[in-house]
């Protein structure tokens, strides 16, 4: 499995590395324009930034170098060399372009006094989400917050998700207290916006839908995809667990146009049927027809 990785991760390296850039900037960019002027408080080295000026007059930029050293350290002691190595990059570059790039996030700041502060918060969301995404997306990370998660995740015992979000939480509290209870509201909004536009780059956008259908009547709903929908459906044999009832059990992928179709002819056909829904973010092979979007 390393060995997979590792080739995994040598492939295309340098446009990795380009894409990786491209997130720092953007994210380094939001930070200037969106973040520091609102005393938006986003988790990570750079929310117990913002926090730190306002407290104590610190500058950002040194805090999270700051922040990151000691991060990167206690990361080295705990969680191993391998861990480290791969935070170092991010815990850096991220705080650097942050610097070079306020210079002309100065000159666009005057540009972008918004009539709807809600249009602040959700160029401020979609940026950041963005970003992270581009940079989650190649294999890397900004160092900071990752670590913090990963600690909590290796003796707290919980999952990085629950862990992510504790450390979230934290410190969106002590941004509660400092900036006040407005400042909560619409971090929360743009945490929100960060992890559905992360979903989308890291996942895609589904647009289309799976379908697991188990029916008595599975000649009749197999008739109807194929003559109706013109595509092609899987047909497995399948044995209950229960009462080791053996049935045939249908796999089907339509676009999400066509899902609302599909649902209530198979219940016309059998009012009775079972079937299983899911998003699906990618197709390839099989028998396709030409209108497929995903296709």
């Amino acid at each position: 499995m390393d060995s997979i990785l590792g080739y995994i991760k040598k492939e295309d390296l340098i446009k990795r590395f380009l894409i990786f850039l491209l997130g720092v900037f953007i994210l380094s960019m939001n930070y200037n324009l969106f973040v520091l002027p609102n005393n938006f408080v986003l988790g990570g080295a750079s929310g117990m930034a913002v926090i730190l000026e306002r407290v104590f007059g610190f500058k950002p930029i040194i805090s999270i170098y700051v922040i990151n050293a000691i991060l990167l350290v206690v990361s080295f002691l705990f969680l191993g060399k391998k861990v480290t190595r791969r935070a170092i990059v991010g815990s850096l570059l991220y705080p650097f372009v942050i610097s070079i790039t306020a210079p002309l996030a100065h000159l666009i700041l005057p540009y972008l006094n918004f009539s709807n502060f809600l249009i602040t918060v959700l160029i401020c969301g979609c940026l950041n989400g963005l970003g992270s995404g581009l940079i989650y997306k190649v294999g890397f990370n900004t160092g900071g917050g990752d670590i913090l998660v990963k600690l909590v995740n290796k003796y707290l015992e919980i999952t990085e998700g629950n862990a992510s979000f504790m450390c979230n939480v934290i410190i969106l509290s002590c941004g509660g207290l400092v900036f006040g209870v407005n400042t909560i509201v619409y971090s929360v909004i743009i945490l929100m916006f960060i992890a559905n536009i992360m979903d989308k780059i890291l996942i895609g956008i589904s647009d289309c839908k799976m379908f697991f259908i188990y029916s008595k009547k599975y000649k009749l709903i197999e008739e109807f995809i194929m003559d109706e929908l013109k595509t092609g459906v899987t047909v497995f044999n399948t044995e209950g667990a229960y009462k080791k009832v053996k049935r045939e059990m249908l796999m089907v992928v339509v676009p999400t146009r066509d899902y609302y179709r599909v649902k209530e002819r198979v219940l016309q056909l059998d009012n009775e049927a079972f079937f299983v829904v899911s998003d699906c973010y990618e197709v390839d092979g099989g028998i396709k027809r030409k209108n497929l979007p995903f296709i």
